[in-house]
């Protein structure tokens, strides 16, 4: 029984591995088509196990299998289970030092670690580029992999270049995993990674032990409405919200209710929020209270409730919310405190996420001004983006629409900064190497300036001096720290584009690109529309919900629903719009207009009604405007409403 493609190997292997009976739906034939060489797409609920498809067919596989996975928390989840039965995985990520990550380098080379864990903007490494192409890889692993579509909910600009990282490493094939895909954004992975239709697995959407509930509430009573729900309800829940400081508030009102719960937010720090999910997990906690990010790679099975105390982003982010409860196949409640009152919040996330026209003409302005004679343009991307303007987010969005255009071309990325500390005396080092190579580290060493312990190495004066490329010196510090002979530090990450200089001075490159984002913002509103018609459906949730992900097979009726219990949702306006007269509104701008003045910036028109939103962009944070007055002084209020306001008062 040494065949691994046969069924009864892999059963063997998923008892003594995994140490369990039965492969789940889809899981066996994901894993033989990775195993006989072919690239596969694997569409499989929240929690239905898709993780064990790449596990189990690493181990089977020669050599590397490459996973890139979009959140820490998701990587170190995976690799704590993986470490418990007995396979030999690691990751490289911020959390490591870079002793940690030469170790495990080192690993990766030596054939120990069969699988290694990564973000995707790992790839943007010089010398974690460099590593990876003295490494043999049997297959690349996409995790969360709508992320790749545009046409998804959570694109990652980044994720676009995943298939040039297969060619640029002849990675032979993919897997690709994710529980949220329509079927254009199906149809759009299997076009970028090539893969046939008969290797798209899809296992059904619906899940029979979620009770899908939506409940009309005013805001005014929706506090007194949770609390009666949880109290109503036994186990472990989620109550996600938009908002941090909704977090923190809806945390307050639950414990003064004397219900066990805690707030987990991004604002906390890194101990606080370990430890708090920690206690949840052991279930010293019972309600955890989140902004969104919390549940990604939390494999507890036994959540037995989700609330949604305001309306998620979109229908695709509530199904994955939804889809943390009831992992363990037992009967949970998924309920949506629902009405319009905090609409205007998640769509200014969208009008948030559109730059300027005047944003984008200036990127494409400092381009031009620093690429060289050769067409080198060299940019650093937090401080590009506070120059033009426009978000980290959406500059990466931008440069990747420049990048497809055949705008720019990246070439490579490096850090600008090499600090090594030397672990043993310069000439001890220089005597455990040949007089050649013994030389050529000298010359390292002429050209770093030290500083007590630590040294920064000038690379411009070394290539000066010795026209050596860049190449050889990275990677002889490189050897240098895998052999601990010096600790290596590397900071300032630059990348470095060519530039079609003829493409660029197009005039119709700004309007285009601020077409684009404007076109996806029409479509991320359209998107919340759809989720409230979703939450006021007359018709089954669960069949109406496994049917926007192409999921056909569900029962007509669930028997289980809101709408099947014969509630249909209205959903109501609760809230009257923040009062504000005109004349302090103007004084409110006219304050701005003032602190702009002093530090000599200009502000477009869209900037002044993102300040009165309280929306965050660069530019707000270098005026420090958050101390003045107006600074989301309409923050309750929708966009356009004060697109029209301000132009009324400008009119004037």
């Amino acid at each position: 029984m040494t065949d691994p493609h046969s069924e009864p190997y892999l059963y063997h292997q998923l008892k003594q591995q995994f140490g369990f009976d039965t492969f789940r739906d889809g899981q066996l034939e994901a894993i033989q088509q990775v195993i006989q060489g072919q690239s596969t797409l694997a569409i499989f609920p929240t929690g239905s196990g898709k993780s064990l498809c790449y596990q189990l067919s690493a181990i089977n596989l020669p050599h590397l299998t490459l996973v890139i996975s979009p959140l820490l928390a998701l990587i170190q989840d995976q690799l704590i289970f993986l470490k418990s039965k007995g396979i030999n995985a690691a990751s490289i990520d911020s959390s490591l030092n870079q002793q940690d990550i030469q170790s495990v380098m080192h690993s990766v080379k030596q054939g120990e670690c069969k699988i290694l864990m990564v973000s995707v903007e790992r790839f943007k490494n010089e010398r974690f580029r460099q590593f990876l192409a003295q490494v043999t890889i049997s297959q690349l692993v996409v995790d969360e992999a709508h992320c790749i579509s545009e046409w998804g909910h959570n694109f990652r600009p980044d994720y676009l270049k995943i298939p040039q990282i297969c060619q640029t490493f002849s990675i032979p094939q993919v897997l690709l995993l994710t529980a949220t895909a329509t079927k254009k954004v199906k149809l759009d992975m299997c076009d970028r990674f090539r893969i046939e239709a008969q290797h798209v697995i899809q296992t059904g959407f619906y899940r029979h032990n979620l009770n899908l509930q939506v409940v009309p509430v005013a805001k005014t009573v929706k506090d007194r409405q949770l609390t009666s729900q949880i109290q109503a309800l036994s186990g472990s829940g989620i109550v996600y919200v938009t908002l941090q400081q909704t977090a923190e508030q809806v945390a307050n009102t639950l414990v003064s209710n004397g219900i066990n719960a805690r707030a987990y937010h991004a604002g906390m720090d890194t101990q606080t929020r370990q430890s708090i999910q920690q206690q949840f997990m052991g279930n010293q906690i019972q309600v955890i209270v989140a902004t969104i990010a919390f549940g990604m790679g939390i494999d507890k099975s036994d959540i037995r409730f989700v609330i949604h105390y305001d309306l998620p982003k979109s229908i695709e982010n509530y199904s994955q919310e939804i889809g943390r409860a009831g992992r363990d196949g037992q009967a949970s409640t998924c309920i949506t405190l629902a009405n319009l009152d905090g609409l205007n919040t998640i769509e200014n996330f969208v009008y948030a996420d559109t730059p300027d026209l005047q944003d984008i003409e200036k990127l494409l302005t400092i381009i031009k001004t620093e690429t060289d004679d050769t067409g080198k343009w060299e940019m650093q991307e937090l401080a590009l983006s506070k120059a033009c303007n426009i978000k980290t987010l959406l500059l990466k969005t931008l440069l990747v629409q420049l990048e497809l255009q055949g705008i720019i071309q990246p070439t490579f990325a490096y850090f600008a900064d090499f600090k090594y500390q030397l672990l043993i005396d310069k000439q001890a080092l220089l005597a455990r190497f040949d007089p050649s190579r013994a030389a050529f580290i000298q010359k390292i060493l002429d050209h770093t300036q030290f500083k007590k312990i630590w040294g920064q190495l000038d690379f411009d004066t070394l290539y000066q001096a010795t026209n050596e490329p860049r190449t050889r010196v990275v990677a002889a510090l490189e050897y240098l720290a895998e052999q601990e002979l010096i600790i290596l530090e590397t900071k300032k990450m630059t990348q470095v584009f060519y530039v079609n200089m003829t493409a660029i001075v197009a005039h119709s490159i700004a309007p285009q690109m601020h077409s684009y984002f404007k076109d996806k913002e029409t479509k991320e509103i359209l998107r919340i529309a759809q989720l409230v018609r979703f939450f006021e459906l007359g018709k089954c949730l669960s069949r109406n919900l496994a049917c926007y992900f192409d999921d056909m097979n569900a029962p007509i009726e669930c028997h289980h629903c809101s709408v099947c219990d014969g509630r249909v949702a209205k959903l109501p306006v609760t809230l009257t719009s923040q009062k504000i007269e005109q004349h302090q509104l103007a004084q409110f701008i006219t304050e701005l207009k003032q602190q702009v003045k002093i530090k000599n910036i200009t502000i477009t028109h869209s900037t002044l009604i993102k300040f009165l939103a309280g929306m965050s962009v660069p530019i707000l944070a270098r005026l420090k405007v958050k101390n003045l007055a107006g600074y989301g002084a309409l923050s309750e209020w929708r966009y356009q409403d004060i697109v029209n306001v301000v132009n009324t008062l400008e009119d004037k």
